[in-house]
């Protein structure tokens, strides 16, 4: 029986020494520390971290990311479960007939275990009942024009029935929260700069979309989840909404490390939507998951080949690649106001998990979950070398920069994961 012991195990009711014993590649039992083989010794060791938000693009564009890339990626940073994306793939995952495509083409892949995220597009909702039963976790929809024309938005007629459907089934919707109402139609001014783009996606955008979600939420009783929450104007309608219905927000590393007056022109590998907001917007953030009105950390791992990535922020796909990194870049910031490494476990891994609906087998370290462990040493920092990523492309706007949290290894149902070995990862579904 694997044995796992640290100092530093963080555990459901805090962090202490222990001894994780591993039996059939779950938990079997926790018990208090003693030394012996699988000692760790300082080394943090933290729930696998559970990522709900990542587009890896496979099949059909496969150029950008894929599924061999996105796990290693993720494995490299401590994360043992994802979720991918209904789109940027081609088919994007709006059918059953999809889904089996998206199936088959993980397939031998997974260097971390996989779950897959429908979509609510218009004209599909006889297709959600469907999804679910083949095991599809949940639905992603968009307000506003996503970027892929096969993807389209929809609007409160379309989305309705949709909720309502979901409702039924108890399937989580993932919305985009942005609509297209507050945005200017032109925005004068340098495309190159980061200060045109900002202008061209405003807090109203995102605020509008949030209150029409939060409304719809209570009034269909379907499970909603705001992804990529980037505007703190709209913290409040969270607020307000969290104790009438089942509402729950994300927000992602970039948002809680960068900051709008610091992003230098031209630099596209920025590019995401909602974007990148104020300083005083990051740090309203960071009050909103301390408080628990955000609920969670995710990476939106969006990459693209680099050609897309012109210097000019109006025309560059909008996507920030990070997935290997969010550990650390959340970390790094979280340590800086003074939380730990269980406040990080419960934004990086039970929150997801229970958004996923994997509550009971991920997110803890728990007799009887799987045994995926992060292990990995807060206190030392490194610098980003772009050549290092195990993403596809290695275009990040984190390139150069130093973190705290190094990732010694990731352990998947017990088994640290290696690259040279086989893929081990399987299938999460519904």
């Amino acid at each position: 029986m694997p044995v796992f012991r640290s100092q530093r195990v963080v555990l459901p009711d805090g962090i202490r020494p222990a001894c994780v014993h591993v039996a059939d590649g779950k938990i079997a039992t926790i018990t208090g520390y003693q030394k012996g083989p699988g000692d760790y010794g300082e080394a943090t060791i933290m729930p696998g971290v559970v990522d709900t938000h990542v587009h890896v693009n496979e099949p059909g564009r496969t150029e950008w990311e894929g599924f061999r890339t996105a796990t290693e990626s993720a494995a490299a940073g401590g994360i043992t479960s994802i979720v991918d994306m209904p789109l940027n793939s081609v088919p994007v995952t709006t059918t059953l007939k999809a889904f089996e495509t998206k199936r088959e083409a993980a397939r031998g892949q997974l260097y971390v275990d996989v779950g897959y995220w429908g979509g609510v597009v218009p004209g599909n909702v006889g297709e959600l009942s469907k999804m679910v039963a083949a095991g599809v976790l949940g639905f992603k929809c968009f307000l506003i024009d996503s970027g892929i024309a096969e993807f389209g938005w929809v609007a409160e007629p379309e989305l309705r029935p949709a909720m309502e459907e979901l409702a039924r089934a108890g399937a989580p919707l993932l919305v985009h929260a942005e609509v297209a109402g507050p945005m200017p139609a032109h925005v004068e001014g340098d495309p190159s700069k980061y200060a045109t783009y900002l202008k061209s996606r405003p807090r109203a955008s995102e605020n509008e979309a949030v209150a029409l979600a939060a409304r719809l939420c209570a009034e269909t009783q379907a499970r909603t989840h705001i992804v990529h929450h980037s505007s703190s104007d709209a913290l409040e309608t969270l607020r307000e909404f969290k104790h009438k219905a089942p509402l729950t927000a994300e927000t992602c590393p970039h948002y809680l490390h960068f900051a709008a007056e610091e992003i230098p022109d031209g630099r596209t590998e920025f590019k995401c939507a909602p974007p990148i907001r104020e300083r005083d917007n990051r740090e309203a953030l960071w009050r909103a998951l301390e408080e628990g009105v955000l609920d969670m950390i995710a990476s939106d791992h969006s990459p693209c080949a680099p050609n897309l990535k012109s210097g000019d922020f109006e025309k560059a796909w909008g996507g920030v690649s990070g997935l290997q990194l969010a550990l650390p870049v959340a970390w790094t910031e979280a340590r800086k106001r003074g939380f730990s490494e269980s406040d990080l476990a419960r934004w990086m891994c039970a929150a997801p998990a229970r958004l996923a609906g994997l509550q009971n087998r991920k997110g803890s370290i728990a007799v009887g979950f799987d045994a995926d462990f992060c292990i990995w040493r807060p206190e030392r920092s490194f610098t980003v070398d772009p050549a290092k990523l195990h993403h596809r492309h290695k275009l990040t706007p984190y390139a150069g920069q130093e973190f705290f949290g190094v990732v010694d290894a990731a352990v998947l149902r017990g088994e640290i994961v290696r690259f040279d070995d086989p893929p081990r990862g399987r299938e999460l579904l519904r």
